[in-house]
Protein backbone atom coordinates (compact mmCIF):
# COMPACT_ATOMS: atom_id res chain seq x y z
CA UNK A 1 0.00 0.00 0.00
CA UNK A 2 2.75 2.44 0.91
CA UNK A 3 5.87 0.98 -0.71
CA UNK A 4 6.19 3.39 -3.63
CA UNK A 5 4.90 6.57 -2.04
CA UNK A 6 8.30 7.99 -1.10
CA UNK A 7 9.26 8.03 -4.78
CA UNK A 8 6.15 9.80 -5.99
CA UNK A 9 6.55 13.45 -6.99
CA UNK A 10 3.08 14.59 -7.99
CA UNK A 11 0.71 17.49 -7.30
CA UNK A 12 -0.69 17.34 -3.80
CA UNK A 13 -4.08 16.11 -4.96
CA UNK A 14 -2.34 12.92 -6.13
CA UNK A 15 0.90 12.95 -4.14
CA UNK A 16 -0.41 10.43 -1.67
CA UNK A 17 -2.04 8.08 -4.14
CA UNK A 18 -0.70 4.59 -3.58
CA UNK A 19 -0.62 1.41 -5.55
CA UNK A 20 -0.68 -2.26 -4.74
CA UNK A 21 -3.01 -4.46 -2.76
CA UNK A 22 -1.25 -4.69 0.60
CA UNK A 23 -3.32 -4.09 3.70
CA UNK A 24 -3.35 -0.60 5.20
CA UNK A 25 -0.65 0.08 7.75
CA UNK A 26 -1.16 1.12 11.37
CA UNK A 27 1.20 3.97 12.33
CA UNK A 28 1.80 5.04 15.91
CA UNK A 29 3.10 8.56 16.60
CA UNK A 30 4.41 9.80 19.94
CA UNK A 31 4.27 13.58 19.89
CA UNK A 32 4.78 16.69 21.96
CA UNK A 33 1.43 18.33 22.68
CA UNK A 34 2.20 21.79 21.28
CA UNK A 35 1.78 20.59 17.68
CA UNK A 36 -1.53 18.78 18.35
CA UNK A 37 -3.97 20.96 16.36
CA UNK A 38 -1.84 20.98 13.21
CA UNK A 39 -0.78 17.35 13.47
CA UNK A 40 -4.36 16.11 13.90
CA UNK A 41 -5.46 17.93 10.72
CA UNK A 42 -2.44 16.71 8.76
CA UNK A 43 -3.02 13.13 9.88
CA UNK A 44 -6.65 13.31 8.77
CA UNK A 45 -5.51 14.23 5.25
CA UNK A 46 -2.87 11.50 5.21
CA UNK A 47 -5.35 8.84 6.29
CA UNK A 48 -7.89 9.85 3.65
CA UNK A 49 -5.24 9.78 0.92
CA UNK A 50 -3.55 6.49 1.86
CA UNK A 51 -6.02 4.39 3.81
CA UNK A 52 -3.38 3.98 6.52
CA UNK A 53 -4.44 4.35 10.13
CA UNK A 54 -2.54 6.76 12.39
CA UNK A 55 -2.73 6.75 16.17
CA UNK A 56 -1.26 9.75 18.01
CA UNK A 57 -0.37 9.89 21.68
CA UNK A 58 0.58 13.31 23.07
CA UNK A 59 2.84 13.94 26.04
CA UNK A 60 5.39 16.41 27.37
CA UNK A 61 9.04 16.03 26.33
CA UNK A 62 10.07 14.47 29.68
CA UNK A 63 7.14 12.04 29.50
CA UNK A 64 8.11 11.04 25.96
CA UNK A 65 11.69 10.39 27.06
CA UNK A 66 10.51 8.21 29.97
CA UNK A 67 8.17 6.19 27.78
CA UNK A 68 10.90 5.49 25.26
CA UNK A 69 13.35 4.59 28.05
CA UNK A 70 10.75 2.09 29.30
CA UNK A 71 10.80 0.43 25.88
CA UNK A 72 7.52 1.68 24.43
CA UNK A 73 7.30 0.99 20.68
CA UNK A 74 6.27 3.60 18.11
CA UNK A 75 6.85 4.45 14.47
CA UNK A 76 7.46 8.21 14.65
CA UNK A 77 8.58 10.60 17.37
CA UNK A 78 7.77 14.34 17.17
CA UNK A 79 9.54 16.51 19.71
CA UNK A 80 11.98 19.41 20.11
CA UNK A 81 15.31 18.78 18.32
CA UNK A 82 17.21 18.23 21.58
CA UNK A 83 14.85 15.37 22.43
CA UNK A 84 15.22 13.85 18.96
CA UNK A 85 19.02 14.21 19.14
CA UNK A 86 19.07 12.39 22.47
CA UNK A 87 16.98 9.54 21.07
CA UNK A 88 19.33 9.28 18.07
CA UNK A 89 22.24 8.92 20.50
CA UNK A 90 20.23 6.34 22.45
CA UNK A 91 19.70 4.33 19.28
CA UNK A 92 15.94 4.90 19.29
CA UNK A 93 15.53 7.24 16.27
CA UNK A 94 17.05 6.82 12.82
CA UNK A 95 19.68 9.55 12.42
CA UNK A 96 18.97 10.17 8.72
CA UNK A 97 15.18 10.25 9.06
CA UNK A 98 14.65 13.64 10.71
CA UNK A 99 12.38 16.31 9.21
CA UNK A 100 11.38 19.72 10.56
CA UNK A 101 7.69 20.05 11.45
CA UNK A 102 7.64 23.72 12.42
CA UNK A 103 8.02 26.16 15.26
CA UNK A 104 5.58 27.42 17.88
CA UNK A 105 5.78 30.87 19.42
CA UNK A 106 4.54 32.23 22.74
CA UNK A 107 1.17 33.99 22.77
CA UNK A 108 -0.75 36.32 25.08
CA UNK A 109 -4.23 35.29 26.18
CA UNK A 110 -7.13 36.76 28.20
CA UNK A 111 -10.70 35.76 29.02
CA UNK A 112 -13.08 36.31 26.14
CA UNK A 113 -14.89 39.08 28.05
CA UNK A 114 -11.73 40.87 29.24
CA UNK A 115 -10.14 43.91 27.56
CA UNK A 116 -7.10 43.30 25.39
CA UNK A 117 -3.78 44.33 26.90
CA UNK A 118 -1.68 46.58 24.64
CA UNK A 119 1.19 44.47 23.30
CA UNK A 120 1.86 46.49 20.14
CA UNK A 121 5.49 47.07 21.12
CA UNK A 122 7.87 46.23 23.94
CA UNK A 123 7.23 49.33 26.05
CA UNK A 124 3.45 48.93 25.89
CA UNK A 125 3.80 45.23 26.62
CA UNK A 126 5.74 46.00 29.81
CA UNK A 127 3.22 48.61 30.92
CA UNK A 128 0.32 46.19 30.33
CA UNK A 129 1.99 43.59 32.54
CA UNK A 130 2.68 46.10 35.30
CA UNK A 131 -0.96 47.24 35.18
CA UNK A 132 -2.38 43.70 35.28
CA UNK A 133 -4.03 42.32 38.42
CA UNK A 134 -2.34 38.97 37.85
CA UNK A 135 -0.06 37.17 35.43
CA UNK A 136 -0.29 33.43 34.71
CA UNK A 137 2.09 31.08 32.90
CA UNK A 138 3.46 27.55 33.17
CA UNK A 139 6.47 25.91 34.80
CA UNK A 140 7.67 24.28 31.56
CA UNK A 141 9.88 25.71 28.79
CA UNK A 142 7.55 28.64 28.04
CA UNK A 143 7.45 29.63 31.70
CA UNK A 144 11.21 29.31 32.15
CA UNK A 145 11.72 31.62 29.19
CA UNK A 146 9.20 34.17 30.48
CA UNK A 147 10.74 34.18 33.95
CA UNK A 148 14.15 35.07 32.49
CA UNK A 149 12.60 37.55 30.07
CA UNK A 150 10.82 39.50 32.79
CA UNK A 151 14.06 39.71 34.76
CA UNK A 152 15.90 41.03 31.68
CA UNK A 153 13.14 43.59 31.13
CA UNK A 154 13.59 44.80 34.69
CA UNK A 155 10.06 43.93 35.84
CA UNK A 156 10.61 40.48 37.33
CA UNK A 157 10.50 41.61 40.95
CA UNK A 158 7.38 43.74 40.38
CA UNK A 159 5.53 40.83 38.76
CA UNK A 160 6.56 38.16 41.25
CA UNK A 161 3.87 38.87 43.85
CA UNK A 162 1.04 38.69 41.31
CA UNK A 163 2.31 35.74 39.26
CA UNK A 164 0.75 32.28 39.38
CA UNK A 165 2.36 29.32 37.65
CA UNK A 166 1.03 25.88 36.73
CA UNK A 167 2.66 22.65 35.62
CA UNK A 168 1.08 22.60 32.16
CA UNK A 169 -0.18 24.98 29.51
CA UNK A 170 -3.68 23.51 29.77
CA UNK A 171 -3.85 24.34 33.48
CA UNK A 172 -2.82 27.93 32.72
CA UNK A 173 -5.58 28.32 30.15
CA UNK A 174 -8.21 26.75 32.41
CA UNK A 175 -7.21 29.21 35.14
CA UNK A 176 -7.65 32.14 32.75
CA UNK A 177 -11.10 30.90 31.72
CA UNK A 178 -12.21 30.78 35.34
CA UNK A 179 -10.34 33.90 36.40
CA UNK A 180 -11.44 37.44 37.09
CA UNK A 181 -10.22 41.00 36.85
CA UNK A 182 -7.38 42.18 34.63
CA UNK A 183 -5.57 38.87 34.23
CA UNK A 184 -2.99 38.14 31.52
CA UNK A 185 -1.91 34.65 30.57
CA UNK A 186 0.80 33.19 28.37
CA UNK A 187 1.12 29.92 26.50
CA UNK A 188 2.08 28.19 23.28
CA UNK A 189 0.04 29.78 20.48
CA UNK A 190 -1.20 26.38 19.35
CA UNK A 191 -2.53 25.53 22.82
CA UNK A 192 -4.26 28.89 23.10
CA UNK A 193 -6.03 28.31 19.78
CA UNK A 194 -7.37 24.97 21.06
CA UNK A 195 -9.04 26.78 23.97
CA UNK A 196 -10.42 29.81 22.11
CA UNK A 197 -13.92 28.36 21.87
CA UNK A 198 -13.98 27.65 25.61
CA UNK A 199 -13.89 31.24 26.82
CA UNK A 200 -10.48 32.59 25.84
CA UNK A 201 -9.26 35.18 23.37
CA UNK A 202 -5.85 35.07 21.72
CA UNK A 203 -4.53 38.63 21.97
CA UNK A 204 -1.49 38.01 19.78
CA UNK A 205 2.11 36.75 19.84
CA UNK A 206 4.81 38.31 21.98
CA UNK A 207 6.37 41.42 20.41
CA UNK A 208 8.77 40.29 17.67
CA UNK A 209 11.97 41.38 19.42
CA UNK A 210 11.24 39.14 22.43
CA UNK A 211 9.41 36.26 20.77
CA UNK A 212 10.68 32.80 21.61
CA UNK A 213 10.10 29.77 19.39
CA UNK A 214 10.19 26.10 20.24
CA UNK A 215 11.01 24.03 17.17
CA UNK A 216 9.60 20.56 16.56
CA UNK A 217 11.18 17.76 14.54
CA UNK A 218 9.91 14.36 13.45
CA UNK A 219 11.98 11.20 13.24
CA UNK A 220 11.35 7.55 12.35
CA UNK A 221 12.00 5.11 15.18
CA UNK A 222 14.76 2.52 14.71
CA UNK A 223 12.45 -0.42 15.44
CA UNK A 224 9.34 1.10 13.87
CA UNK A 225 6.72 -1.67 13.42
CA UNK A 226 5.39 0.09 10.26
CA UNK A 227 8.62 1.59 8.98
CA UNK A 228 7.68 2.01 5.31
CA UNK A 229 4.38 3.69 6.13
CA UNK A 230 6.18 5.88 8.67
CA UNK A 231 8.59 7.02 5.98
CA UNK A 232 5.63 7.78 3.73
CA UNK A 233 4.23 10.02 6.44
CA UNK A 234 7.58 11.80 6.70
CA UNK A 235 7.35 12.51 2.96
CA UNK A 236 3.84 13.85 3.49
CA UNK A 237 5.11 16.29 6.12
CA UNK A 238 7.00 18.09 3.34
CA UNK A 239 3.92 18.63 1.15
CA UNK A 240 2.11 21.93 0.78
CA UNK A 241 -1.06 20.39 2.25
CA UNK A 242 0.68 19.35 5.46
CA UNK A 243 2.43 22.70 5.79
CA UNK A 244 -0.89 24.51 5.32
CA UNK A 245 -2.50 22.41 8.07
CA UNK A 246 0.28 23.27 10.49
CA UNK A 247 0.32 26.96 9.52
CA UNK A 248 -3.44 27.25 10.09
CA UNK A 249 -2.91 25.94 13.62
CA UNK A 250 -0.22 28.51 14.43
CA UNK A 251 2.78 26.32 13.70
CA UNK A 252 5.16 28.37 11.55
CA UNK A 253 7.64 27.10 9.04
CA UNK A 254 11.07 28.13 10.36
CA UNK A 255 12.98 30.82 8.47
CA UNK A 256 15.94 29.55 6.48
CA UNK A 257 18.37 31.16 8.91
CA UNK A 258 16.52 29.96 12.01
CA UNK A 259 18.33 27.60 14.32
CA UNK A 260 16.76 24.62 16.00
CA UNK A 261 15.86 25.76 19.49
CA UNK A 262 14.67 23.80 22.49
Amino acid sequence: MTRHMGRLILPICAALAVTGTAAAADIKILSAGAVEPGLVKAVEQFQRATGNKVRIQFATAPQLARRLADGEAADILIAPPTVIDLQVRNGKVQADSRAMVGRVGVGVVVRSDAPDPDIANLDRFKQSLLAADSVVYNQASTGLYLEKLFELLGIGEQLKAKTTRYASGAEVLERIIGGKGNEIGFGAITEIKLFESKGLRFVGPLPAQIQNYTHYTAGVMVDAPSEEAAKDFMVFLGTSAAKAAFAAAGIDEPAASSTSAK
